[in-house]
Protein backbone atom coordinates (compact mmCIF):
# COMPACT_ATOMS: atom_id res chain seq x y z
CA UNK A 1 0.00 0.00 0.00
CA UNK A 2 0.80 3.58 -0.85
CA UNK A 3 1.27 5.80 1.99
CA UNK A 4 -0.24 8.69 1.21
CA UNK A 5 1.59 12.13 2.04
CA UNK A 6 -1.02 15.01 2.98
CA UNK A 7 0.09 17.53 1.16
CA UNK A 8 -0.77 21.08 2.43
CA UNK A 9 -0.66 23.77 0.72
CA UNK A 10 1.68 26.77 1.39
CA UNK A 11 -0.65 29.94 2.55
CA UNK A 12 -0.58 32.44 -0.32
CA UNK A 13 0.69 35.47 0.42
CA UNK A 14 -1.41 38.71 0.17
CA UNK A 15 -0.44 41.06 -2.73
CA UNK A 16 1.08 44.40 -2.12
CA UNK A 17 1.93 46.48 -4.42
CA UNK A 18 0.55 46.91 -8.02
CA UNK A 19 1.37 45.19 -11.39
CA UNK A 20 3.36 46.32 -14.11
CA UNK A 21 -0.32 46.20 -16.20
CA UNK A 22 -2.51 48.27 -13.54
CA UNK A 23 0.59 50.77 -13.62
CA UNK A 24 0.60 51.23 -17.41
CA UNK A 25 -3.63 51.78 -17.51
CA UNK A 26 -2.84 54.24 -15.00
CA UNK A 27 -0.30 56.14 -17.62
CA UNK A 28 -2.42 55.61 -20.24
CA UNK A 29 -5.20 57.11 -18.98
CA UNK A 30 -3.08 60.36 -17.03
CA UNK A 31 -1.91 60.50 -20.44
CA UNK A 32 -4.76 60.91 -22.56
CA UNK A 33 -6.17 63.50 -19.89
CA UNK A 34 -3.02 65.55 -20.30
CA UNK A 35 -3.79 65.37 -24.15
CA UNK A 36 -7.40 66.36 -23.72
CA UNK A 37 -6.61 69.39 -21.48
CA UNK A 38 -3.54 70.56 -23.75
CA UNK A 39 -6.22 70.26 -26.65
CA UNK A 40 -8.38 72.62 -25.07
CA UNK A 41 -5.74 75.22 -24.10
CA UNK A 42 -5.08 75.06 -27.72
CA UNK A 43 -8.36 75.95 -28.83
CA UNK A 44 -9.24 78.80 -26.31
CA UNK A 45 -6.59 80.50 -27.62
CA UNK A 46 -7.87 79.89 -30.94
CA UNK A 47 -10.83 81.47 -29.67
CA UNK A 48 -9.31 83.98 -28.15
CA UNK A 49 -7.23 85.49 -31.29
CA UNK A 50 -10.61 84.83 -33.48
CA UNK A 51 -11.91 87.35 -30.46
CA UNK A 52 -9.18 89.81 -30.54
CA UNK A 53 -8.78 90.21 -34.62
CA UNK A 54 -13.16 90.49 -34.45
CA UNK A 55 -12.52 93.32 -32.12
CA UNK A 56 -10.04 95.18 -33.92
CA UNK A 57 -12.08 95.07 -36.96
CA UNK A 58 -14.65 96.60 -35.79
CA UNK A 59 -12.56 99.12 -33.96
CA UNK A 60 -11.30 99.55 -37.60
CA UNK A 61 -14.51 99.88 -39.25
CA UNK A 62 -15.87 102.62 -36.29
CA UNK A 63 -12.78 105.01 -37.15
CA UNK A 64 -13.72 105.26 -40.75
CA UNK A 65 -17.32 105.57 -39.92
CA UNK A 66 -16.44 108.41 -38.01
CA UNK A 67 -14.06 110.09 -40.35
CA UNK A 68 -16.89 109.84 -42.67
CA UNK A 69 -19.50 111.66 -40.36
CA UNK A 70 -16.82 114.64 -39.99
CA UNK A 71 -16.21 114.59 -43.80
CA UNK A 72 -18.29 117.34 -46.39
CA UNK A 73 -21.42 115.03 -47.35
CA UNK A 74 -20.30 116.44 -50.77
CA UNK A 75 -16.96 114.38 -50.67
CA UNK A 76 -18.79 110.71 -49.48
CA UNK A 77 -18.86 109.23 -53.11
CA UNK A 78 -14.93 109.18 -52.66
CA UNK A 79 -14.81 107.30 -50.27
CA UNK A 80 -16.04 104.80 -52.06
CA UNK A 81 -13.88 101.66 -52.35
CA UNK A 82 -14.42 98.67 -54.60
CA UNK A 83 -17.95 99.37 -54.23
CA UNK A 84 -19.70 96.37 -56.65
CA UNK A 85 -20.25 93.41 -54.48
CA UNK A 86 -18.64 90.27 -55.93
CA UNK A 87 -17.70 87.13 -54.00
CA UNK A 88 -16.63 86.85 -50.48
CA UNK A 89 -13.39 89.26 -50.24
CA UNK A 90 -13.06 89.86 -53.64
CA UNK A 91 -15.22 93.12 -54.35
CA UNK A 92 -14.89 94.67 -57.91
CA UNK A 93 -14.91 98.20 -58.83
CA UNK A 94 -12.15 100.42 -58.26
CA UNK A 95 -10.20 102.07 -55.26
CA UNK A 96 -10.55 105.01 -53.76
CA UNK A 97 -8.30 107.74 -54.02
CA UNK A 98 -9.39 109.26 -50.79
CA UNK A 99 -6.80 110.31 -48.45
CA UNK A 100 -9.05 109.14 -45.49
CA UNK A 101 -9.99 105.75 -47.14
CA UNK A 102 -6.13 104.95 -48.49
CA UNK A 103 -4.61 106.09 -44.84
CA UNK A 104 -7.32 103.77 -43.23
CA UNK A 105 -6.41 101.07 -45.51
CA UNK A 106 -2.94 101.48 -44.58
CA UNK A 107 -4.25 100.74 -40.85
CA UNK A 108 -6.50 97.64 -42.03
CA UNK A 109 -3.62 96.19 -43.87
CA UNK A 110 -1.13 96.60 -40.86
CA UNK A 111 -3.69 95.50 -37.87
CA UNK A 112 -5.15 92.36 -39.40
CA UNK A 113 -3.28 89.57 -40.18
CA UNK A 114 -2.77 89.08 -43.92
CA UNK A 115 -5.29 91.61 -45.00
CA UNK A 116 -4.75 93.41 -48.18
CA UNK A 117 -6.23 96.67 -49.45
CA UNK A 118 -7.91 95.25 -52.43
CA UNK A 119 -10.23 93.02 -50.97
CA UNK A 120 -11.56 95.92 -47.93
CA UNK A 121 -14.58 97.56 -48.94
CA UNK A 122 -16.61 100.79 -48.11
CA UNK A 123 -20.09 101.36 -50.17
CA UNK A 124 -22.04 104.30 -49.75
CA UNK A 125 -24.89 104.54 -51.01
CA UNK A 126 -27.94 106.64 -51.07
CA UNK A 127 -29.36 109.45 -52.69
CA UNK A 128 -29.63 113.37 -52.49
CA UNK A 129 -31.51 112.50 -49.32
CA UNK A 130 -30.35 111.86 -46.48
CA UNK A 131 -29.53 109.28 -44.90
CA UNK A 132 -26.89 107.60 -46.72
CA UNK A 133 -26.11 103.91 -46.24
CA UNK A 134 -22.55 103.36 -45.19
CA UNK A 135 -20.86 99.72 -45.64
CA UNK A 136 -17.76 98.54 -44.73
CA UNK A 137 -16.52 95.00 -45.27
CA UNK A 138 -13.32 94.00 -43.98
CA UNK A 139 -11.46 90.76 -44.94
CA UNK A 140 -8.68 88.84 -43.39
CA UNK A 141 -6.85 85.57 -43.08
CA UNK A 142 -5.13 84.05 -40.18
CA UNK A 143 -2.40 81.92 -39.74
CA UNK A 144 -4.44 78.90 -39.91
CA UNK A 145 -6.23 78.55 -43.17
CA UNK A 146 -6.84 80.22 -46.07
CA UNK A 147 -10.61 81.09 -45.12
CA UNK A 148 -11.27 84.39 -45.52
CA UNK A 149 -12.68 86.07 -41.96
CA UNK A 150 -15.04 88.26 -43.07
CA UNK A 151 -16.98 91.04 -40.88
CA UNK A 152 -19.83 93.95 -42.39
CA UNK A 153 -20.53 96.99 -40.55
CA UNK A 154 -23.83 99.04 -41.70
CA UNK A 155 -24.62 102.23 -40.70
CA UNK A 156 -26.97 104.61 -41.63
CA UNK A 157 -25.45 108.54 -41.89
CA UNK A 158 -26.93 111.64 -41.82
CA UNK A 159 -24.88 115.01 -42.30
CA UNK A 160 -25.99 117.89 -40.69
Amino acid sequence: MHAHHARTAAPRKAQGGFTLIEVLVSVLLFSIGILGAVGMQARAIRMSTDAQQRAEAAFLADQLLARLLISNKSTSSTFNHYATVGATCAPGGSASTNAVVTEWLADVTATLPRAQADEQQVIVSGGSTPPDEVTIRLCWKNGESDTPHVLEVSNRVQWP
